[in-house]
């Protein structure tokens, strides 16, 4: 039988001589087409076994990772650009090879749970072939919805805008959030997530350094290895970008934002992140536990239930579907599996090394301010028709310049405080002053070291000594700088213009006053209203701005010719 099979392809292949011309052009025509078939098939197979479906679906073990990469921003992006890199095809077949390794595991179950990455191609190898860290991004309005845990699910804003910055330092950028890109940071993470993060070394543009160690930590910064140390890129900060899940409150808000679930439902917000955070042991007994929620409508809400029922099962099957998306008990993924490290309020994120306790050798610490990544957030409602961003652009006092400044600001806050800022209801969370800001005091920010014991202890130092108020006597007769003016300009004005000499201009003295600032003159002795003092007050837009009634004292004593005494 073989003997026959073995003659009939011979002669297949090797005709006889003399034989038909189609004849001896068929074998090599069957060759082409079976050669061009394995070729076209191989790379269809190459393509199929690199795109998403593949790598989500066939693999049991990636179902966490598929859920949230379809909804994230890199959602048309195929896994293998960033897992493998966009590389020749040569590369990419060597480095897919030794993912064998994987298939092994998921035969013998060898491999571990939650699914973690240990072997990222670095980001300039493949965030970078997209994003360009030498393009510059202006700033951007960001508005973050929330709805509150009462009854009617009140919803609020957080408006900010972020600096995202970046670009190329021999443009004279090179700024903003950006800037650890651009700019070269190392650090030294003590555990596999990089969620402990005890060194930072910042690298200046001259080549010098500067070593910043965590005061609490007990790092003991001589004998570190620079070899241990990595260079922050992208994945630093972005690690889950395209694989997070979101807390159960984002969700929510989320859901209520687009209006996924109804805002009119009660108590919704907060039920239903109960729901989603419910302790359950199994995929079906989380479903029937979401489920349950019928029954605290049922019984708290009778009548609003039976005229909405339809209403609250939509929200349960939205409620289903988020934790269906979101945990994976079977494989422990859950929302707080696998941190993210943008941000800082779930996790340390920016606060590993932004967290205020982070010094150099001369006890300055990595800003922990605000505002060097973001404006000041501002809290509204639906009763505020009007949002006001502070974007400030003016000069800092002194005290600001302080890289410790945010946590020493509130154990030296003063009435000096007023010049620039409205300081009702200091540290509350009214939202009726810049110092009563819910986004910043409504916070726990639990990854900050505001009061870590050995930081306040090194901190005293650096308190300033506080300065007397000065008192205004009573004004007996017409203004002079000695009994009134001086006085005045103490109060209101020398915070920015005493030794700073913003703009040049110091109100510290009478000469000082009458000498002007780098512009020229600030006033015209007999000429209020040509003197740039008053018309600068009377636009009411200074950083610090006189009352009614001090502005018009200060325009007298300029009419009367400005008298020293």
């Amino acid at each position: 039988m073989l003997k026959r099979i073995r003659a009939g392809v011979r002669k297949f292949f090797f005709p006889p001589p003399g034989s038909p011309r189609w004849i001896m052009i068929l074998p090599y025509a069957v060759l082409g087409i079976f050669t061009l078939s394995l070729l076209v098939g191989g790379a269809y197979a190459w393509d199929y076994t690199n795109s998403p479906s593949f790598c989500g679906t066939s693999c049991h073990t990636m179902p966490p990772e598929y859920a949230a990469y379809q909804v994230s921003p890199h959602a048309r992006i195929a896994c293998v650009e960033c897992h493998i890199g966009r590389e020749f095809i040569g590369n990419q077949i060597f480095r897919k090879a030794g993912d064998v390794r994987h298939i092994v595991a998921m035969t013998f179950q060898t491999y571990e749970f939650p699914i973690r990455v240990k072997n990222m191609r670095p980001a300039r190898e493949i965030c970078e072939k997209c994003h360009s860290p030498d393009k510059f991004a202006d700033d951007s309005l960001r508005v973050v919805s929330h709805f509150s845990d009462d009854e009617n699910n009140t919803p609020y804003s957080i408006y900010l805008v972020l600096k995202t910055g970046g670009g190329a330092k021999r443009e004279g950028l090179g700024r903003g959030i950006h800037w650890h890109i651009v700019s070269k940071v190392y650090y030294y993470p003590t555990d596999s997530e990089e969620q402990s993060i005890p060194f930072v070394r910042v690298v200046n543009d001259d080549g010098s350094t500067v070593d910043y160690v965590d005061v609490e930590s007990g790092f003991d910064a001589a004998n570190i290895d620079s070899s241990q140390l990595k260079e922050m890129d992208c994945i630093t900060c972005h690690n889950r970008i395209t694989h997070r899940i979101y807390t159960p409150e984002e969700s929510l808000d989320r859901a209520l934002f687009l209006g996924q679930i109804s805002q009119d439902i009660p108590e919704i917000r907060k039920k239903g992140v109960e729901a989603l955070s419910g302790n359950y042991t199994s995929q079906s007994q989380a479903l029937a536990g979401i489920a349950g929620l019928v029954n605290y409508y049922e019984s708290y809400y009778p009548e609003f239930y039976r005229t909405n029922s339809g209403m609250v099962d939509d929200a349960i099957k939205v409620l289903q579907q988020i934790y269906n998306d979101s945990v994976f008990i079977d494989q422990k993924v859950s929302w707080d599996s696998h941190p993210t490290n943008i941000g800082h309020i779930d996790s340390p994120g920016c606060f590993r090394c932004h967290d205020g306790k982070h010094l150099d050798a001369e006890n300055e610490a990595i800003r922990l301010e605000c505002n060097v990544c973001h404006s000041i957030p501002v809290v509204t409602g639906t009763e505020d028709f009007v949002t006001t961003i502070e974007i400030s652009q003016g000069p800092e006092p002194e005290s600001h310049l302080n890289p410790n400044w945010i946590s020493l600001h509130n154990q030296v806050f003063n009435d000096t405080c007023s010049a620039c800022h409205t300081v009702s209801d200091p540290g509350g969370t009214t939202n009726t002053s810049f110092c009563s800001n819910s986004a910043c005091h409504g916070n726990v920010f639990t990854y900050a070291g505001f009061d870590a014991p050995q930081l306040r202890e090194i901190l005293q130092s650096q308190l300033p000594t506080p300065e007397p108020t000065p008192e205004q006597t009573p004004l007996a007769g017409s203004p002079t700088f000695d009994n009134y003016v001086g006085a005045l300009f103490a109060a209101k004005c020398t915070v920015c213009h005493g030794e700073l000499a913003t703009g040049g201009l110091k109100l510290l003295t009478y000469a000082d006053t009458m000498n002007g600032s780098a512009n020229g003159p600030i006033l015209l002795p007999g000429d209020s209203a040509d003197s740039v003092l008053a018309q600068v007050q009377s636009t009411g837009k200074h950083f610090a701005n006189l009352t009614a009634e001090e502005l018009e004292l200060i325009k007298q004593w300029i009419d009367d010719g400005a008298p020293e005494k």
